[in-house]
C-alpha cells in the first residue's frame, strides 16, 4: 500500500470515530427542565400577573396611599405605614408602582412585543400585549404624571438606560392610538391561545377589554380635552365594550395562589388597617347591601389579640369607620364619641368575603364601564339614557359580589335600585360616587377617577402634620433613585410639569 493512501484511510477512520462519539451529544447535554426561551404568551401572562401587587411591599403602596387618599381604608400608624393617613411623603412606599412596573411588567411586555412583532401567527399575542401595555402605562402616568414612555423598557434591546420623560399629553395620545389599533387588529381567524390567563384565548373578550380601556382613557380627558375624550368614547362604544360581568378582566386566586392584599392583611398587617369613616358612613346612610360584604367589626376588642371570631359581626348597624386625621395616640381622644372601646374596635375589611385568600382582583369591570357610559350620556356623547346606564352599573356591581361568595338576593338589589335612581340634578356626583364604591379595592382606578371627577365630595384629611398644601394628594413623587440614574430627564420633567411634590397635578387633573 502506498504511504499516502495508508494515511488517508487512517484519517477517515479517526474522523468516523469522532463523529460516532459526538452523535447525540447535544441532546444528552441539553437541560430540558431549564428552558432558554419562553413562549411569548406565557411571558404576557407573567406581565399580567405582575401588574397586581404580588409582594408585601407593593401591597403597602396601595394600602398606605391609594386607599387612604380616597378615604376607604386607613391606618392610624406611622413609620413604614405613613402616607395618605398623615398626608405625608413616605419615600419607601411612593415609588412602588414605578419600581414594579418598570423593573418587571414593562420589561416583560417589551420582550413580548419584540418577539411577536411582524409574526403573523403571533398577531393576537402581539396586540393583546399592546393593550396590556397601554393599561399599565395609564396607571403609571396617572400616578406620576410625565414619565418615560416612548423609550421605556429598551435597556435590553437598544441600550437606552436614561430614557426621556414624555409629557402626559403625548402619552395619552399614544395610549389611545395603541388601544384603537390593537383592539381592531385582534382576529378570530387564528387558533386561540388557550394558555391566556385572562380569557383563555377568547379574542372577542380581548377586543371588549381593549375598547373598555379606551373608554376609560377617553373619559380621563373630560376636563382637559373634551373633544378628544368624546371622539374616543364614541370609538370605544362602536368597537364594543364589556357586556356583562362575564367579561370582567379578572385575576383569579386559589388557596395556594393567594390574593396578596388579602394575604398581607390576614398576616402581618391584620390589626393595622381599618375602613375609613367616610366610606362606612356613606354605605350605612344609603342602606347599601354591600356594607356587610365589605366590612367586619370585632366588637369591644381592646387589642389585636381580641380580634377573634367570637367578637366578629358584619351587621351594618354595628359598623363604625375610623375617622380621618388621627394617629394611634390622638385617636384615643375620640373613642368614646365614636362608640368604640379602642382603635382595634373600628370596622375592618372583611377577610372572609372581598379579601378572603382566594378572592379575585379586577382590572376593569362591566359595572365601571356602565357608570362611565352614564357620565358620557350626561355629556351627550353616547345614545341611551344616563339613568339606564347608571342602574345597570350599580346592579352589575351588586351582582359582582357573588364572585366573593356573597350573592345579594334579587329582591334586595331591586329595592336598592328603586331607592337610588339617578337624580339628573346631581348626576355627576351620584355616578362617580357609585364608581368610587364599585372600584373598592381597585386603588389605582379609584384614585384616578376621584381626581378626574372631583367625586365623591370628600373632606380634606384634617391631620395636623399634613405636608399637602391643597385639599388632597394629587400624585406620587418620582423615586429618589431617578435623581441618581436619570437626573437630566427627571429635571426636564419637573421643569415642565411642576414641583416633585404630592400637590402637583398631572396634565389631565385640572381644577
Amino acid at each position: 500500500m502506498k504511504p499516502y493512501l495508508k494515511y488517508t484511510l487512517a484519517l477517515v477512520f479517526s474522523l468516523s470515530l469522532l463523529t460516532g462519539c459526538d452523535n447525540g451529544f447535544d441532546e444528552v447535554n441539553t437541560n430540558k427542565v431549564d428552558p432558554t426561551f419562553l413562549a411569548p404568551s406565557m411571558v404576557l401572562n407573567k406581565a399580567i400577573i405582575n401588574t397586581n401587587y404580588l409582594d408585601g411591599f407593593g401591597t403597602l403602596g396601595m394600602l398606605t396611599y391609594n386607599f387612604g387618599i380616597v378615604q376607604q381604608i386607613i391606618t392610624p400608624y406611622g413609620s413604614s405605614l405613613s402616607g395618605a393617613n398623615y398626608d405625608q411623603i413616605n419615600g419607601s412606599n411612593t415609588p412602588l408602582v414605578w419600581t414594579n412596573f418598570y423593573r418587571n411588567v414593562l420589561k416583560q411586555l417589551v420582550a413580548v412585543l419584540e418577539q411577536t412583532k411582524g409574526e403573523p401567527l403571533q398577531s393576537n399575542t402581539y396586540n393583546a400585549a399592546r393593550i396590556w401595555k397601554a393599561y399599565v402605562f395609564m396607571i403609571l402616568t396617572d400616578t406620576y404624571g410625565d414619565i418615560p414612555y416612548f423609550q421605556a423598557g429598551q435597556g435590553y434591546t437598544t441600550e437606552i438606560i436614561t430614557p426621556k420623560y414624555d409629557a402626559q399629553q403625548d402619552i395619552y395620545k399614544d395610549i389611545l392610538k395603541e388601544l384603537d389599533e390593537a383592539s381592531a387588529a385582534l382576529t378570530t381567524t387564528q387558533t386561540p391561545v388557550v394558555t391566556d390567563i385572562l380569557y383563555g384565548g377568547d379574542v372577542a373578550k380581548w377586543k371588549k377589554l381593549g375598547y373598555s380601556f379606551m373608554l376609560r382613557a377617553g373619559m380621563r380627558l373630560t376636563k382637559v380635552d373634551p373633544a378628544t375624550a368624546e371622539s374616543y368614547v364614541k370609538k370605544a362604544v362602536a368597537g364594543g365594550v364589556l357586556q356583562s360581568n362575564a367579561d370582567n378582566s379578572t385575576l383569579r386566586h386559589t388557596a395556594i395562589y393567594n390574593n396578596y392584599i388579602a394575604n398581607h392583611l390576614a398576616a402581618r398587617e391584620k390589626t393595622n388597617f381599618y375602613l375609613a369613616a367616610p366610606f362606612v358612613n356613606y354605605l350605612k346612610e344609603n342602606n347599601d347591601p354591600r356594607l356587610p360584604i365589605f366590612a367586619v367589626r370585632y366588637v369591644g376588642a381592646k387589642g389585636g389579640q381580641e380580634q377573634v371570631d367570637a367578637r366578629a359581626t358584619s351587621d351594618p348597624k354595628q359598623q363604625i369607620g375610623m375617622p380621618m386625621g388621627y394617629n394611634d395616640v390622638s385617636i384615643t381622644t375620640v373613642l368614646a364619641q365614636n362608640g368604640v372601646a379602642s382603635l382595634w374596635d373600628f370596622s375592618q375589611v372583611n377577610l372572609t368575603t372581598v379579601l378572603k385568600l382566594d378572592a379575585p382582583e379586577f382590572h376593569i369591570t362591566y359595572a365601571q364601564v356602565q357608570l362611565l357610559l352614564a357620565e358620557a350620556a350626561v355629556r351627550g356623547w353616547v345614545s341611551g339614557t344616563a339613568a339606564d346606564y347608571f342602574a345597570k352599573g350599580v346592579r352589575a356591581n351588586l351582582e359582582q359580589m357573588a364572585s366573593y361568595g356573597s350573592t345579594i338576593p334579587e329582591a334586595t338589589i331591586k329595592a336598592y335600585l328603586d331607592a337610588h335612581p339617578l337624580d339628573t340634578a346631581k348626576a355627576l356626583d351620584l355616578i362617580n360616587t357609585q364608581y368610587w364604591v364599585a372600584s373598592f379595592l381597585d386603588g389605582n382606578e379609584a384614585f384616578a377617577n376621584f381626581r378626574r371627577s372631583g367625586f365623591p365630595a370628600l373632606k380634606k384629611n384634617p391631620y395636623p402634620g399634613s405636608e399637602v398644601k391643597g385639599d388632597f394628594i394629587r400624585r406620587m413623587p418620582y423615586p429618589d433613585s431617578e435623581i441618581v440614574v436619570n437626573s437630566g430627564s427627571l429635571n426636564e420633567a419637573i421643569t415642565r410639569q411642576g414641583p416633585n411634590t404630592l400637590d402637583t397635578r398631572v396634565w389631565w387633573d385640572k381644577k
